[in-house]
């Protein structure tokens, strides 16, 4: 009879003690591509957040906050930028276009972003990607919104419904610009992006509901602006919190940085998004570090496991490598058994936690797609998780390697011993 078959039988045998081992190998398994690939992709889509954007352009203060507040609506800017100065670098030579932003409003919780037309036209991800509508159009009328995809499912909006924003940034706002009410006119497709929680509005729009603000208060009710006599109003903004540009030519990228960040005129920081992502990106890395490493801790355990139960059937399977003996078996066979059976539930315990891993991810992608707009691929595999495996098979051989050698080391002394 060869090993292999033999290795099964005796397998099926002990088959309690090796199904719990394979478990252990499996989980074990499962959780450490997990962990991998769910923190590769949640990189790939970090990255992909913004694409096409040659600069960032905002008030001076660090390339890691402008990129938070700009692109991924967290935090606020230090400063606003004059809007006469937005008009100039539109007008630039080498600008193909600019995108204006304002933030400092809200909605139930997700934040406001006035702009214009040209966001719809110009903003891209995950590479060349461009805005797409699920239904409805952009901003036409003054208080036309257009609600990210999350926005609209969360809060169950429809076109045509009406809906107020908040002052500032809160989930629960006292203030209200309930004298203004603004209408669904459009509902963006899902871009696992921060552009599904984000409510946009027009520039002047923002300038509309804050027309009868001063100083961060509103006017007493006599002296407040309709919404009526806000159209009839100029509302060409005064400052806006950020600038997108697309340039004609990337070789004038940094060149025209630079002139930016030496502007005299405002206090002015201009950002690369690849860099500022990647530089943010560093320091949120420190817990897929972490995780990893816990998953390899995992994986360590899970091998602890199978050598645990090999070790533990050495004293029981005595007699049954008594009777190998004496049929003509010898101790090199004896280890090769014994390593063939390690290498089955290494080999089936991987298998499984591929399976395991695969079930889990096509049970997570929609509750991440839906909950923090991240788009986990199914077969997402690479080179190093194929290393992965290779190096946990390689260990699991290493590991039975130990109790093969104190079995071929047994039977080698029994079978002296009968010879005596």
């Amino acid at each position: 009879m060869t090993l292999l078959p033999l290795a099964l039988r005796s397998l099926w045998n002990r088959r309690s003690t090796a199904i719990l081992t394979v478990l252990s190998i499996a989980i074990s398994v499962a959780l450490l591509l997990s962990v991998r690939q769910m923190s590769t992709q949640a990189q790939t889509a970090f990255t992909n957040t913004i694409s096409g954007t040659d600069l960032i352009v905002g008030a001076r203060s660090g390339q890691v906050n402008l990129l938070l507040y700009s692109v991924f609506r967290l935090g606020d800017a230090t400063n606003n930028i004059s809007w006469s100065l937005y008009e100039k670098m539109a007008h630039q030579r080498d600008v193909a276009w600019a995108i204006p932003i304002s933030l400092g409003d809200s909605h139930r919780g997700f934040r406001v972003l006035g702009t214009t037309e040209e966001y719809f036209r110009h903003y891209h991800y995950a590479g060349d990607r461009a805005l797409q509508f699920a239904a409805g159009h952009s901003m036409q009328d003054l208080f036309d919104v257009v609600l990210g995809a999350e926005v609209a499912r969360k809060l169950g909006y429809r076109l045509g419904d009406k809906i107020v924003l908040s002052h500032g940034v809160s989930t629960v706002s006292l203030v209200q610009h309930s004298d203004k009410p603004f209408v669904v006119t459009g509902i963006l497709r899902p871009t696992g992006t921060p552009v599904d929680r984000t409510v946009h509005v027009s520039l002047a729009a923002i300038e509309a509901i804050h027309i009868d603000w001063q100083s961060g208060m509103q006017a007493p009710e006599g002296a407040r602006v309709s919404a009526e006599e806000a159209r009839t109003r100029d509302l060409t903004p005064k400052t806006v919190t950020a600038i997108f540009l697309g340039l004609k030519s990337k070789f004038s990228t940094f060149d025209l940085q630079r002139s930016i960040n030496e502007y005299r005129g405002e206090p002015l920081l201009a950002i690369l998004p690849g860099v500022a992502l990647q530089q943010l990106w560093s320091v949120v890395s420190v817990v897929e570090t972490i995780l990893t490493a816990v998953g390899a801790i995992v994986v360590v355990a899970g091998l602890l496991c199978l050598l645990t139960a090999i070790l533990t059937s050495l004293n029981e399977r005595r007699r049954e490598m008594a009777i190998l003996r004496s049929v003509g078996a010898r101790p090199a066979h004896v280890f090769l058994l014994f390593m063939s059976e390690a290498a089955l539930l290494a080999v089936v315990g991987v298998i499984a936690g591929i399976v395991i891993n695969q079930l889990a991810l096509l049970i997570a992608r929609p509750i991440m797609q839906q909950r923090y707009g991240l788009l986990l691929e199914r077969w997402a595999w690479s080179i190093t998780d194929l290393l992965v495996l290779a190096l946990v098979l390689a260990a699991a051989l290493l590991i039975g390697a130990i109790p093969a050698w104190q079995a071929y080391r047994r039977t080698l002394a029994d079978g002296l011993i009968m010879r005596i």
